[in-house]
Parts: structure tokens; sequence; C-alpha cells
């Protein structure tokens, strides 16, 4: 099987390929533009591999996703690339619109072109995966908020024992039924981020609806583990923190997340594009609600046993001590979960991490790497692609 994967050089985009190529005996086209997260350090350890090929290209331009297309002949479609930061889509709405609207409908048309050319049986086995995210549902009710009551009969429920103290502000709730998301929560985006993502979710379905193309859509919970651009929550709480820097957290640190290691995603969006049914949608989470405090706290503690403050400097004992709170920013979602069954279900999916092996295994990896890190943060790395791909 020949794999077309945009966004390859990517966070979630390299764990995919580093998974195929050393697991299966498939071949990956690595499509990827080379932005500022683009990083192909990350798939160092199968660039050499004669299954894996890589191509410059902005998903944006048509006439270079026909050639590809042509050249190459893929038996399926992973697409991953997108712009992925809520704060940068806040204050950059534009270049998320067109990448993630934009680009997905470009991508669509160059897939779609090239699949009505196909043989019959050929057609019958292609796929195009959409790769989107849990934030297009919107946030869920929080364990914070009072009176609320929810119809069992209409949203599936969890459980949840939740005792938070935050500057003085203490709640505490038991055996709340709280909904999680599924597959068929409705659409409800907060950020420029979300909505764009949102709205690609949207052009997929139509495309299957509409042309009879054959699509598959998965929305993850948020990702994290090694090779992840440090301007996401958990690799910059793990650089700041070694560097002595403050470790800013929006508000009071309550909002709640799902976090998935993006090692099990990539299990995950394997299974759904060789085993998935057309036109389905399958949601992956990692089972692990979390507070952004719970999160920042898990990583201090981590590097409290790891790597002990030396530097007197600091006039600090413990990482915690760095942590301070900041206004939230705009939109900000309060709740995310998903109810990850179906996949289980249907496909046998289930994450292998828990959220205390994949945090631990996680700060070990960015002290180990201390290379790539310095890359990435210095620009070196940037400069590096830019003389060698011509990359902006």
């Amino acid at each position: 099987m020949k794999i077309l994967i945009t966004g390859g050089a990517g966070f979630i985009g390299s764990a995919v390929v580093r998974h195929i190529i050393n697991n299966t005996q498939d071949v990956v086209i690595n499509l990827d533009k080379l932005t500022y997260a683009g990083n192909l350090e990350s798939l160092k350890s199968v660039s050499d591999s004669e299954r894996y090929h890589f191509v410059q290209l902005d998903i944006c331009d048509r006439a270079g996703l026909d050639k590809v297309f042509a050249e190459q002949q893929p038996d399926a479609v992973m697409h991953l690339a997108a712009e992925s930061h809520v704060d940068r889509s806040i204050t950059g709405p534009a270049e998320f619109i067109q990448t993630n609207i934009v680009g997905t409908y470009n991508l669509l048309e160059a897939a779609r072109a090239y699949w009505n050319e196909l043989t019959d049986a050929k057609k019958a086995s292609f796929r195009f995966h959409h790769i989107s995210t849990d934030e297009v549902y919107g946030d869920l009710p929080h364990p914070s908020d009072e009176s609320v009551e929810y119809e069992k009969s209409n949203v599936e429920c969890s459980m949840l024992n939740a005792e938070l103290d935050q500057n003085n502000s203490k709640f505490k709730i038991q055996n709340s039924k709280l909904p999680l998301f599924l597959e068929t929560t409705a659409y409800a985006p907060s950020s420029p981020y979300s909505a764009s993502k949102a709205s690609s979710d949207h052009l997929v379905r139509a495309w299957l609806r509409t042309y009879g193309f054959p699509t598959l859509i998965t929305n993850c919970s948020n990702n994290y583990g090694p090779y992840h651009f440090p301007e996401k929550l958990i690799p910059l709480v793990i650089l700041k923190a070694l560097a002595g820097k403050s470790l800013p957290i929006y508000g009071k640190g309550d909002q709640i997340r799902d976090w998935l290691h993006v090692e099990d995603h990539a299990r995950a969006l394997y299974k759904v594009v060789t085993e998935g049914e057309v036109g389905e949608t399958y949601n992956i989470g990692g089972h692990n609600e979390k507070t952004n405090l719970e999160v920042v706290q898990a990583i201090c503690n981590i590097l409290d046993d790891a790597f002990p403050i030396q530097n007197s400097k600091l006039k600090i004992q413990h990482y915690q001590e760095l942590i301070t709170y900041v206004k939230d920013r705009p939109g900000h979602d309060r709740r995310y979960a998903i109810d990850a069954s179906k996949i289980e279900r249907e496909l046998g999916w289930t994450p292998q991490e828990t959220f205390e092996s994949g945090i631990r295994s996680t700060v070990q990896w960015y002290l180990d790497n201390e290379d790539w890190v310095t890359n990435v943060q210095s620009g070196a790395y940037q400069t590096w692609m830019s003389q060698q791909y011509g990359a902006e």
C-alpha cells in the first residue's frame, strides 16, 4: 500500500510516518510545506528507508498536487497538514483559513480528480482520511459548573470525581454526570483555529455525499509526546522550567483536556485508514482528563526527581515555584473529553499509554534530546531548511 501523508514533518504527522515505516511494509510519501513547525529532523530515524519519500509542497498549490498524484499514484491519503495553534489563530486567523480550508479544498479536488481516473478496483479500495480535532465540538460542562442536570438518554456520560484547589477557590463534585464528545456531537467551534477545522470537516463530508468520494474523519483529543514543537503546553513547560523561567498558566489553570500520547494516536490513525468504514467518523482519545494545572504540576514533579534544581540564582527549591497565572485567552474552552468507545468497539483500538507513563517518558525524551530542542529553539533548523529546500 502506498500512502500520501500531508503534514508528515509535523508533530503528529511525523509520528504516523515513523509508525508506518517501522511497523508495516507500506510506502509513505510525505508531503509537507516545511513551515516553522515542520521538522525533518523528527524523521531522521526513517529517512533512509526505501519506502519513505519526501516532497516539499504547499497543499494550496493545486498544480503541484496534481503532479504528485500523477507521479506517486497513492492508494490512500492521510491529511494532517494544518495550522494548529489556537493562540496564533487568534492573532493571525488568515493563515488558518488559507491552509485549513482552502488547502483542504485543493487537496480534495486533486485527490478526487485522480480518483476519477482509477480503475474500478482501485477506486473501491482508495481512501481519503481527514485528521481533525475535538475542538470542533466546542467545550463541555465543567465540574465547577453549578446546578447542571444532564439527560442520560441524550448524552453519554462519565463519572468524574473532581477536587481542585486553586487561589483559595475550591470546588468538589463527586459522581457528577459529565458528558463526553460523541461522533454525533453538534459542532460549536470557539476559536478561528477550531472554526477552520470544522469547515474542513464539513468539506470532507460534502465531498463524500455529493461526489461519492471515499472519505473518513477522525477527531482527536490533545496530543503530547516526543518531537512536539515547543509552542504547545507540555514541551513549553518542560523547556521553560529547565531554563528557570516562569511557567504561565491561563486563568486558574482549571481547563480540562483529555490527553492522548502521539504514538497511541498514530496507531489509531493507521487503523482507521486501513480498516475504517468509508463515511464514518471516529473519535480518538486517551481517557486522561487532566486540568492544565495538574499537567504542569506533574511535569514539575517529574523534573524535581529527574533534574533537581541546582542553580541557586533561581532562589527556589522546586519547579512548581515557577508557576504564574496570566489572563485567560479569549474564547478559551473549559473542558474537552472524548468518548472513544466507537473506535475501540469497531476497530479494536485502545490507548497503551497512561498519562503517568506517557508524561514521564515525554519529559525524559526532552532531557535526552538537547540537540533537537536547541536546533528548534535557536532557529538553526529553520536556517538549515532554508538552505536545503528554500523554505521560508
